[in-house]
């Protein structure tokens, strides 16, 4: 073998190295036998996830995490804050072992990821009315039999197939489903107000932080609007394609912090109520929205 040619052979294989290390999911196995584990999370989504006032990784997803990583001593977590896109993109390419961002369950998403078996938090939605009218609209039902009035939805939007799936369902009461474009909420709360749509499908974790809390940015319309909860769509985290075994762990994890109450005790402390209460009986993951 010539010299040039060895050098190429050496190149080849250097560049393979540096081509498997980029590839390769972020866990690896610290000397003392412990597998590293980096988990991305959002930076801004109160209260599931976000970065607090000292720099911290917290909200509700972080702190059931850190519960689970509390158990696996085979494992040390490190918690990345980031945003939405490069979550998805750095948890499907390896960058990341685990992201968090209250994700729900969609079939893309199954072919890209892995879910575990049971479910992190649950994103509660509903429906935002007058106050006025809260003695006659108390769920989708009476909605649909009041005017079915809905602001407009994107049709990308996953709100838009929890709607039309819940007309498929009840093809006798059906809600107004209107495609539209992407707004402001200050839009959508004015648009009720005035009258032009009796409702505005949203969630309720984003009334709570907009309208409800005294420092919300439209709480100047905290007495003209009221609340009404459809159902709690689980939330998940996400894990790399290779990790399996970790999920499996994360699980495994998750069933003792539920019975021991720990779980319950972290909703109440981040929310203030039980999440998991508003899950529809007998939900199973790939169930449509």
């Amino acid at each position: 073998m010539t010299h040039t040619s060895f050098r190429k052979l050496a190149f080849l294989a250097s560049l393979s190295v540096f081509a498997s290390s980029i590839l390769a999911p972020a866990a690896f196995a610290a000397e003392d036998g412990v597998t590293k584990v980096t988990v991305a999370h959002t930076q801004a989504y109160k209260p599931y996830d976000f970065i607090n006032e000292n720099g911290e990784s917290d909200g509700y997803e972080v702190a059931v995490l850190k519960a689970v990583d509390e158990l696996l001593d085979q494992y040390e977590f490190e918690y990345v804050g980031t945003t939405d896109d490069d979550l998805l993109i750095g948890v499907e390419s390896g960058k990341y072992d685990v992201g968090t961002k209250g994700v729900w369950w969609t079939e893309a998403r199954a072919d890209k990821f892995v879910f575990p078996q049971h479910y992190i938090g649950t994103s509660i939605i509903g429906i935002v009315i007058r106050s006025e009218d809260a003695d006659k609209i108390t769920d989708l039902e009476s909605f649909a039999d009041y005017s079915g009035s809905l602001v407009p939805i994107g049709a990308q939007n996953a709100q838009y197939a929890i709607v039309d799936n819940y007309n498929k369902n009840h093809p006798d009461k059906p809600i107004d489903l209107i495609a539209g474009d992407q707004f402001e909420a200050a839009d959508a709360y004015q648009w009720v107000l005035e009258g032009r749509y009796d409702a505005y499908f949203n969630i309720k974790t984003s009334f709570e932080a907009n309208v409800e809390s005294e420092d919300g940015e439209y709480h100047q319309y905290a007495d003209q609007l009221s609340y009404v909860t459809y159902e709690g769509i689980p939330t998940w985290p996400l894990f790399n394609s290779s990790n399996q075994e970790l999920a499996d762990a994360y699980d495994q994890a998750w069933e003792q912090l539920e019975a021991d109450g720990t779980l319950e005790k972290l909703q109440q402390e981040y929310f203030g109520y039980s999440l998991f209460d508003y899950v529809p009986e007998g939900y199973q993951i790939g169930d449509e929205l």
